[in-house]
């Protein structure tokens, strides 16, 4: 109840967004529907799939990792930006993250993607501005957020031109691309305070 009175955008996405996943695993037609068509979608058709695509998932292990990196980092994120800064910041990291892979895979009619990845990149990365010595712990090896920032965005693009599995890495890179342009703009003074946070380790 607490969490839903200081983050109630954050509290009804996370919501949402499960039993919406829940819901689309026993409705294969739904799925279907929801599901980003790169291919369509640049013929003009589906367009609200930029939306409803990141509101299902492809598995429980897929959701569950989503939901838990949601749940760590967005509602701390909407207690600092605020809740209407919050629900924009995440909005334009569904669509904004989607677009690179429309224009990359607008040809590939078999193409598909789904899940929230790319605005919880946004949400992780605008945190990663707020917070950037706060550790995050990866493979249960904890480590300032600004390193872990870094790494990510050299991972995704490693993944994106390797094009090796079924994820969706160009989602992530400019879903965190998006998060950190957004904040910059929503947030007078985060870059000073940014800096400020980096420069008190030498302090």
């Amino acid at each position: 109840m607490e969490s839903f009175n200081t983050a109630p955008v954050a509290s009804i996405i996370f919501l949402f967004t499960i039993v919406t996943s829940i819901y689309a695993f026993n409705d294969h037609q739904l799925f279907g529907k929801f599901m980003l068509h790169p291919y369509s979608v640049a013929k003009g058709n589906k367009l609200y799939t930029f939306i409803t695509s990141g509101l299902i998932h492809a598995d429980w292990m897929h959701l569950f990792f989503n939901m838990f990196t949601f749940f760590f980092f967005a509602f701390q994120l909407e207690r600092m930006i605020g809740h209407w800064q919050f629900g924009l910041l995440y909005f334009l990291g569904l669509v904004l993250s989607d677009i690179p892979t429309v224009f990359r895979h607008k040809d590939h009619f078999g193409y598909n993607s789904l899940g929230a990845s790319g605005a919880i990149s946004a949400v992780l990365f605008s945190y990663i501005l707020f917070q950037p010595l706060s550790l995050i712990g990866v493979m249960f090896i904890p480590m300032p957020a600004i390193i872990f920032g870094v790494l990510y965005l050299f991972y995704c693009m490693y993944m994106s031109k390797r094009s090796m599995d079924n994820i969706n890495h160009d989602a992530h890179f400019f879903g965190a691309l998006t998060g950190l342009i957004l904040t910059v703009i929503l947030v007078p003074g985060i870059m000073p305070h940014f800096i400020g946070q980096l420069a008190s380790i030498w302090q």
